[in-house]
């Protein structure tokens, strides 16, 4: 599909239930991370960007004044909803939008959150720009994403299997690049934690609705991976099957200068 927008709404719209229920969105330190250093009020307006299943707009709604939970594909919003109004929370707004041009006015956030969805994102600095355009002076930004190896050879080969597995895919950055970016932005990066997640292959690629062609194709691809790459990435194999591979995750905390 060439209009990766197009292609997000696709892949996203289809697999609304599952991301709601995907382990690896719904739990894992790197959400009671970005909830423990949110600094989240009751006096506050949050955007969560992207929300996917809806975890953070739910982690953080008993502790503000209200989320707006952002997302480009409507069954996720759906999806989302039922999720978190089965919490208790009714403090969250659904606004169907695209993060790379949010419908808000300037300076109306205290706190912005992404968490495990830039790497979808084909244009990531006009994303940065216009979060950082919603926030107040002195706003918050926690962003998490999976990120790439610094290594040229693992972060090719990392984004090539990403990419094989769900079409939808754009780019996983590297935590250097992140940096670099969120400081072009105008942001002042705060704290900065790394994350290792490890991935049962059968769940992470099966989530994707695959074709078992596909699925054999991409096995096939890891199994023939070079030894610096199975050893960066963890490739455990049994049998002439994938069991697991570890990836990272960051969490970063940024701030627009008050």
């Amino acid at each position: 599909m060439d209009d990766p927008k197009k292609a997000v709404q696709a892949q996203f719209g289809k697999n609304a239930d599952l991301y709601v229920k995907s382990r690896n969105h719904a739990q894992g330190p790197d959400l009671k991370k970005l909830v423990s250093i949110s600094g989240a009020r009751p006096d506050q307006l949050v955007l969560d960007v992207a929300t996917g299943g809806g975890h953070v707009a739910n982690a953080l709604a008993p502790l503000v004044k209200k989320v707006i939970a952002l997302d480009f594909t409507r069954k996720m919003l759906e999806a989302a909803r039922t999720f978190i109004e089965k919490n208790g929370h009714f403090n969250v707004e659904f606004v169907q939008g695209d993060a790379e041009n949010l419908p808000f006015d300037d300076a109306v956030f205290h706190l912005a959150t992404c968490r495990i969805a830039a790497h979808h994102f084909p244009n990531v600095k006009q994303f940065l720009a216009e979060a950082y355009r919603v926030l107040k002076p002195g706003g918050k930004f926690l962003l998490v994403d999976n990120i790439a190896d610094e290594d040229d050879e693992v972060d090719r080969f990392y984004n090539d299997i990403e990419k094989r597995r769900d079409f939808s895919h754009y780019r996983a950055w590297k935590r250097s690049e992140w940096l670099s970016m969120l400081k072009d932005s105008g942001f002042i990066v705060e704290e900065c934690h790394t994350f290792s997640k490890t991935f049962d292959f059968d769940n992470w690629f099966d989530r994707m609705n695959p074709s078992p062609e596909s699925k054999k194709e991409l096995t096939a691809v890891m199994l023939q991976a070079s030894p610096k790459i199975k050893a960066k990435l963890k490739i455990i194999e049994r049998n002439g099957k994938i069991r697991s591979f570890e990836g990272k995750a960051v969490l970063l905390k940024a701030v627009k200068p008050a």
